[in-house]
């Protein structure tokens, strides 16, 4: 079985520190410890996984365990020297080479063993440097393919507000026009009732006197009726 900072799981977890890394970074601004914890984590894991290799082969470095330090220095350095500190994310100290065993006064020479086939369990072959920067580059591709998507429907909806937002000042003009006018309608049924409540007062005052003209009118026309 592999361990668990077998190279390839290593790789693994720094393409994807990569991609929290830059997602934060794009979204600095508006959220400054985005995904912070887990680039943490993921930054402790892989400094963990790179000392128990350099422990595992004894001091004897090799391409793939300085690409995954290099990988590791590079990812610690887009999280920022401060935040690196604040976090306890040191550098790895670069391994100090092992003396030489003393050969053993009888000791026989062994040749050199032809290397095995890994085991049917642990199938993913590692990856040199070329191959991760590869796969980090198709990762940023990806990425950035994404925040296009998502620049362009956020876009749109701008564009969808800034229309609802022009409909929706006609009708507050519509319905201010409405106040408006309504306003005046009131201003006039209340100088109508005023004028009617003038009106009613003169009549009522002038009854009395127009009743007596009618009177006397009556009269007149009797006596001239009666002489004639």
């Amino acid at each position: 079985m592999s361990s668990p900072s077998s190279n390839p799981k290593l790789t693994s977890l720094t393409t994807s520190t990569l991609s929290l890394l830059l997602e934060r970074q794009r979204l600095s601004a508006t959220h400054p410890t985005l995904h912070l914890s887990q680039i943490v984590s993921n930054l402790r894991s892989i400094r963990s996984g790179v000392i128990e290799l350099q422990t595992s082969q004894g001091g004897n470095d090799d391409g793939a365990l300085e690409a995954l330090r290099g990988q590791y220095e590079r990812l610690r350095g887009m999280l920022g020297e401060e935040e690196a500190e604040n976090a306890g994310i040191p550098i790895p100290s670069p391994p100090s080479p092992s003396p030489p065993a003393s050969p053993l006064p009888h000791e026989r020479k062994i040749s050199p063993e032809p290397m095995y086939e890994p085991y049917t369990d642990d199938p993913v072959p590692e990856m040199d440097e070329g191959g991760i920067m590869l796969q980090q580059r198709q990762l940023m591709d990806a990425q950035d393919a994404r925040l296009d998507h998502l620049s362009s429907s956020i876009g749109r909806q701008h564009h969808i507000s800034l229309q609802i937002n022009d409909e929706l000042e006609v009708h507050t003009g519509l319905l201010d026009s409405l106040d408006t006018e309504l306003d005046g309608t009131d201003a006039r049924m209340t100088r109508a009732r005023k004028r009617l409540a003038r009106v009613a007062r003169g009549a009522k005052d002038n009854g009395s006197t127009v009743t007596i003209a009618l009177l006397i009118l009556v009269l007149l026309i009797l006596i001239v009726v009666f002489k004639t």
